[in-house]
């Protein structure tokens, strides 16, 4: 469990990503995405810190 714990953020990071991926096919007429992928990859970021902080 703490393995996927302290790589919980790197899954978050790589699903904001993806949807970034996602955004640059299709580019829908909204920025809808883009705060998607934002809010995945700063709050990705932060959660893998914190969690190896606390785990290590």
């Amino acid at each position: 469990m703490n393995a996927f714990l302290k790589n919980f953020g790197i899954i978050l990071i790589l699903l904001g990503v993806a949807v970034l991926a996602f955004y640059m096919m299709n580019t829908p007429a909204s920025n809808t995405p883009l705060v998607f992928a934002a809010v995945l990859l700063v709050g990705g970021l932060i959660v893998h810190i914190g969690m190896n902080r606390i785990i290590d």
